[in-house]
């Protein structure tokens, strides 16, 4: 398998739990298990993040699970009938205090709140856009509506309100319980629905840690899916590890035209601040149900590469589709090309930048080296993840590998671009440290007899944000 520097998340669900197909979906090219937690117990996901770690045993890789939190339901209720088809011109009324099962002229609603939220005018827009609605007049629990563009509106659909607005807050009750669970097996990154503010963020860290077990602390990945968390969007960032480019309900919010030029801003934001960033939502939707993608979505996958993310994401493409490897397969060699593509400029990335951290420092200048001296790897040796982070937000063609003692940070720089991390149980001694290095990227066949390489590690070894010494060797 050619090497490969954006990475694939893959959505797990029925289509892809199968232990011998997951297996080959990850030796495939799958980096990083979604667990959706909008569906199932908190056993089933148990049961799932061990199938999760098995299958990657077995395949000898690790890789990452997030633990994707559902978030506030803002939906319609059940139908009597299990769903009924809108006609535009209609009158419809969503009712927060009806207890009976829907029907052609009313539905009640899990979001209480929603009569407090909207007025005569507003546009809401139901099943992620597909139906269309505007607000008549609201009296007392009911709103009263007419349908705008009809369709088929079936039991529990998502509700957003046109420019947002909605105050529901990031995490529920059941949010924080699925925290609690996603922890017992030590996610490495959870993901958060519909934060609005750096608050909401600050707020599931706290819970993270509340919760977590042996010290463990996961990576905290904002969606960004609201209208209202675009103008929050660099404090959100601040208070996250990275972010999601959640473009479904986030196009229903804003409007889809938008939306591509939001993805572009985001990402560069994102890597200009350290963080991580992930492309999701309908990246490759047709192979739900047909073995080839469109050129549309090879084009769409192409370009969050070209514009710089570290992952693209596949929902129920490998959740429920009828070809969830071919997908991810499909999916690597797009990836691969575009990154054929890209258009390296490091030295403009270092124009006016300053840096006061020496591990950053010195990050930058293996960087910087590497890629003059025409070096074969850049190797950092790290136990927090930092170095490898820093080095992954500037596009380069020389492969950055990071050697680290612990399989937590292992699995969590499987989200970072261009890193490819391997599990070294160094010695504390660092001219040893430095020969086993070499040897295991020899062994590898990484390196050979000749071969540049740069190589970052930190003295004394092993601690945290100490990386202080940058060497260039040659291999002997």
């Amino acid at each position: 398998m050619p090497r490969r520097a954006t990475k694939i998340v893959a959505t797990l669900g029925p289509a892809s739990s199968d232990p011998a197909l997951l297996e080959q979906m990850i030796r495939s090219g799958v980096n990083v298990v979604r667990l959706n937690f909008s569906h199932g117990t908190a056993q089933d996901h148990i049961d799932r993040a061990r199938l999760v770690r098995e299958a990657a045993k077995r395949a000898g890789r690790e890789i990452a699970i997030m633990a994707d939190l559902q978030g506030p339901k803002i939906r319609v209720g059940k139908f009597a009938d299990g769903k009924v088809v809108l006609e535009p011109g209609q009158k419809f009324v969503l009712d927060a205090a009806r207890t009976e099962l829907g029907d052609i002229d009313a539905v009640g609603l899990d979001y209480k709140a929603l009569p407090n939220e909207v007025k005569a005018g507003d546009v809401l827009l139901l099943n992620d856009g597909l139906i269309v609605i505007t607000v008549d007049a609201v009296q007392g629990a009911a709103i009263h509506t007419t349908v705008k563009l009809g369709g088929e509106l079936s039991n529990n659909k998502g509700i957003n309100k046109q420019g947002g607005g909605l105050s529901a807050p990031a995490l529920t009750a059941k949010d924080m319980d699925d925290i609690r669970t996603a922890m017992s097996f030590h996610a490495d990154y959870v993901a958060v629905s519909f934060p609005k503010n750096a608050t909401d963020m600050e707020m599931a860290r706290q819970l993270c840690n509340v919760a977590a077990e042996n010290g463990h602390r996961p990576g905290l990945i904002a969606k960004i899916e609201r209208a209202e968390a675009i103008p929050k969007l660099e404090e959100i960032l601040l208070a996250s590890d990275g972010i999601m480019v959640a473009r479904g309900d986030l196009a229903v919010e804003v409007g889809n035209a938008v939306v591509p030029a939001l993805q572009k801003r985001m990402i560069k934001l994102a890597r200009e601040h350290d963080k991580v960033v992930i492309t999701a939502t309908q990246m490759m939707e047709s192979m739900i149900n047909n073995p080839v993608p469109t050129r549309a979505e090879v084009s769409d996958v192409a370009n969050a590469v070209l514009d710089g993310t570290d992952a693209v994401m596949l929902s129920a493409e490998t959740a429920a589709g009828k070809y969830p490897l071919e997908t991810v397969v499909e999916m690597a060699k797009i990836c691969h090309a575009a990154e054929g593509g890209e258009d390296f400029k490091l030295e403009a990335d270092f124009t006016g930048k300053t840096f006061k951290r020496i591990d950053q420092s010195i990050a930058m200048g293996a960087l910087f080296t590497a890629h003059h001296l025409g070096a074969k790897a850049i190797v950092a040796m790290t136990d927090s993840g930092s170095t490898a982070l820093w080095m992954s937000r500037h596009l380069i063609q020389v492969p950055i590998y990071a050697l680290t003692s612990k399989v937590a940070t292992q699995r969590k720089m499987t989200l970072y671009r261009n890193v490819r991390p391997l599990f070294i149980d160094t010695s504390a001694d660092r001219d040893t440290a430095l020969n086993e290095a070499e040897n295991y990227l020899k062994t590898r066949g990484i390196v050979q007899a000749g071969d540049i390489y740069a190589i970052t590690c930190g003295e004394p070894m092993g601690s945290p944000g100490g990386t202080n010494m940058l060497k260039i060797c040659r291999v002997r």
